[in-house]
C-alpha cells in the first residue's frame, strides 16, 4: 500500500477554530482540511438544518416541470414513472410514485430489463407507455442523452420529464423539462445531487402548491440517503443535509420495506456504511438477478408482512448473486494466471456464460487482487457486453472515448462504466485499451493508496474525541471517515491471526507506555512477523467500537501496518 498524508492545515487557522469550538487541535485540523474555518461553517457542519436546503425552482426548468404535472394530475392523465434498474434508480421511482400516488390514481411504475433493455430510457418501454394511453413519463436517473428516444416519444404525443444528475452531451433531448443541475445552463447552486435527490427536489417543488412543507416530506428522505451512499456521491452541502435526515428516518420510524431488511441486523443505529452494504446489495440484486420492480415493489410497500415475504425473495437473488459472483470470479482469476506471460497495464477477461448481472462486481473484485483498470467480458444477443472498473486517481471513461472505433455504445463515468462491441472486434478492442492505459497511466496509479488526514498519538484516542469524530458522520466521498497515522506502537506480546485462514490480524498496541488499545486489521494476518519480539511498527487505522459481551470499548481497524 501507498501511504499519503494530507498537507497539513494552516496552524494558526485550526488554533483559532479549536479555541471558537472548545475542541481539541486534532478535531479543529480535520475540520479545516473539510474546509470548515469558522464557527458559522461548523455549525452548519455538525448541525445540518432543512432550512439550508435550496430552493427547487433554481433548478433550470423545474416551473416547466411542476406545471405539466399538474397539469396532468388535474386532467387525471395516467403518468409513467420510468427509471434505472440500480439503487438510485429504484429509490427514485419508490420515491416519485408513492407521492404521485398521494394525489391521483393515475400513477405506474417501469423498471426496464437489465437483460433485454439495458440501462437508461428504451424503445420498449416508451411503446409500452403507447400501448397503455399514458400521457407523460417522468424519468429518474437516466434520460439525459436519451436524444433519439425522447424524440421518438414526442412524435408519438407522449411527453416527457428528465430528472438526472448524469453529465450531458452537447445537446439536451427534446423533453418538456431536464432536470439536472449539471447542464451548462443550470445556476443551480449544488450540482452533485444523485438522481433520487433531483426526484425529492421536484416533489419539494411539487409540495408548494399543496402547502406541503420539506418537513412535511422528510418520510420520503430514508429513500434519498440510501441512493446518496449507494451512488457514492459527494457528501456536503445538500447531500449532506439530506443524508443526515435520511438516517433519522431510517433509524427512527424506516418504512416496511427498510424494516423487513434490517430484522436480523443487531445494531442500535445504522450509518449510512450499514446503509450501503445492507440495503443496497439486497436492492441491486433484484435488477441482477431478476428485476428491479421487485425492489420497486419492496420500498413502495405499507404492509409488513407483505414487505418481509418480498425481502425474502430478495433475499434469495442476493444469496444466488453472491454465489455466482464468487464463482464467476475464480474463473477469472484462472483465466488471468494463464494469461500472464508478460506484464499487462490492464485486466480485460471474458466468458460467454458469465452472468450479465454480476459481472461489475466481479471486475471490482478482480481489482483487489490485480490493482488496475479491468474489463470483464460476457455474451449479451448477438454482442459482448462489459463491465470496466478503475483505479483510484485513473478516469477509465476517458480511456473508453479514445477506443471508441471499437465500442457500439458506452456510458458511465470516471471509475466505472458499461459498453458493447461487436465479438470480431473484441481482440483489437483488448489491444487498444492495453495500449492506450499503459501510455497514460502515471506509475504510482498501480500501487493502492490509503489517504491519511493526519498523525495521532494513542494517548489523544479518548471517549470525549471519538464522541466528536462520530458528528463528522455521515461520511462518505469528501467527508470520508478519518484516516489516522500512528507510529512506534509496540505489541503487548499477545497478537495473533484469527478467522478463517489466519487471515485476520488481532493486536493490542501502546505507544510510550500509553494505555493499552485493541486492534484489528482484516486482512492483514500475512503481516504478523512485523509486529512480534515487541519491534515498533506503525499502523494506519479508523478508529471504532468494539461491543463484546454487553461492554462498549474503542478499538482501531487497522488499514495496514509496516516496520
Amino acid at each position: 500500500m501507498r501511504w499519503t498524508l494530507k498537507p497539513l492545515s494552516d496552524v494558526e487557522t485550526t488554533k483559532d477554530l479549536a479555541k471558537k469550538l472548545g475542541v481539541e487541535y486534532s478535531i479543529a485540523a480535520l475540520l479545516v482540511q473539510r474546509g470548515i474555518t469558522t464557527y458559522e461553517q461548523a455549525k452548519t457542519f455538525f448541525r445540518p438544518q432543512l432550512k439550508d436546503l435550496h430552493d427547487p425552482f433554481l433548478m433550470k426548468d423545474m416551473d416547466k416541470a411542476v406545471e405539466r404535472i399538474l397539469q396532468a394530475l388535474d386532467n387525471n392523465e395516467r403518468i409513467l414513472v420510468y427509471g434505472d434498474y440500480d439503487v438510485d434508480g429504484t429509490t427514485s421511482v419508490a420515491l416519485m410514485a408513492t407521492y404521485l400516488e398521494s394525489k391521483s390514481t393515475q400513477i405506474s411504475t417501469y423498471i426496464p430489463d437489465r437483460f433485454d433493455e439495458g440501462y437508461g430510457i428504451s424503445y420498449k418501454g416508451i411503446d409500452y407507455a403507447l400501448d397503455n394511453n399514458f400521457s407523460l413519463i417522468i424519468a429518474l436517473d437516466c434520460g439525459v442523452k436519451a436524444i433519439d428516444k425522447v424524440q421518438y416519444a414526442k412524435k408519438k404525443g407522449l411527453d416527457f420529464i428528465i430528472c438526472d444528475h448524469h453529465l450531458p452531451g452537447e445537446n439536451l433531448p427534446a423533453a418538456v423539462a431536464v432536470l439536472d443541475p449539471k447542464r451548462s445552463d443550470c445556476t443551480y447552486p449544488f450540482k452533485e445531487l444523485c438522481g433520487c435527490g433531483v426526484g425529492f427536489k421536484l416533489i419539494q417543488a411539487l409540495g408548494q402548491n399543496y402547502g406541503e412543507t420539506t418537513e412535511d416530506l422528510t418520510s420520503y428522505l430514508d429513500l434519498v440517503a440510501t441512493a446518496i451512499g449507494a451512488d457514492i456521491v459527494p457528501v456536503v452541502g445538500e447531500n449532506r443535509v439530506l443524508a443526515y435526515y435520511g438516517l433519522k428516518v431510517i433509524n427512527s420510524n424506516p418504512r416496511p420495506g427498510f424494516q423487513a431488511l434490517i430484522q436480523n441486523i443487531k445494531k442500535d443505529i445504522l450509518s449510512i456504511t450499514d446503509v450501503v452494504f445492507v440495503f443496497a446489495p439486497r436492492i441491486n440484486a433484484a435488477g441482477r438477478m431478476k428485476h428491479g420492480n421487485y425492489a420497486v415493489a419492496l420500498l413502495k410497500e405499507q404492509n409488513i408482512q407483505q414487505a418481509e415475504i418480498t425481502a425474502k425473495e430478495i433475499e434469495d437473488f442476493n444469496s444466488t448473486r453472491r454465489t455466482l459472483d464468487q464463482e464467476i470470479t475464480k474463473e477469472a482469476l484462472l483465466q488471468i494466471e494463464e494469461l500472464e506471460e508478460v506484464e499487462y497495464s490492464t485486466t480485460v477477461v471474458y466468458h460467454p456464460t458469465w452472468n450479465k448481472g454480476v459481472i461489475g462486481i466481479v471486475a471490482s473484485r478482480l481489482i483487489e487482487t490485480y490493482y488496475r483498470p479491468t474489463l470483464v467480458f460476457t455474451k449479451s444477443g448477438d454482442f459482448l457486453a462489459a463491465s470496466a472498473r478503475s483505479v483510484r486517481g485513473f478516469d477509465v471513461y476517458k480511456v473508453l472515448q479514445k477506443c471508441s472505433q471499437y465500442i457500439e455504445q458506452f456510458g458511465g463515468h470516471k471509475y466505472a462504466a458499461g459498453l458493447t462491441i461487436k465479438e470480431e472486434n473484441y481482440e483489437a478492442f483488448k489491444r487498444a485499451f492495453e495500449k492506450e492505459v499503459s501510455q497514460t497511466i502515471p506509475s504510482h496509479l498501480k500501487t493502492p493508496e490509503i489517504v491519511i488526514d493526519s498523525k495521532l498519538n494513542l494517548a489523544d484516542i479518548t471517549p470525549k474525541f471519538y464522541r466528536i469524530l462520530k458528528q463528522f458522520a455521515p461520511f462518505g466521498p469528501q467527508n470520508m471517515s478519518p484516516v489516522f497515522m500512528t507510529s512506534d506502537v509496540i505489541d503487548s506480546g499477545y497478537g495473533k491471526c484469527v478467522g478463517q485462514d489466519n487471515k485476520h490480524l488481532k493486536v493490542t498496541v501502546s505507544q510510550n507506555n500509553s494505555s493499552k488499545i485493541n486492534c484489528i486489521g482484516f486482512g492483514l494476518g500475512d503481516q504478523l512477523e512485523i509486529i512480534k519480539n515487541k519491534n515498533p511498527f506503525k499502523i494506519v487505522y479508523s478508529i471504532d467500537e468494539n461491543e463484546w459481551n454487553g461492554n462498549i470499548s474503542l478499538q482501531l481497524k487497522l488499514k495496514d501496518i509496516k516496520p
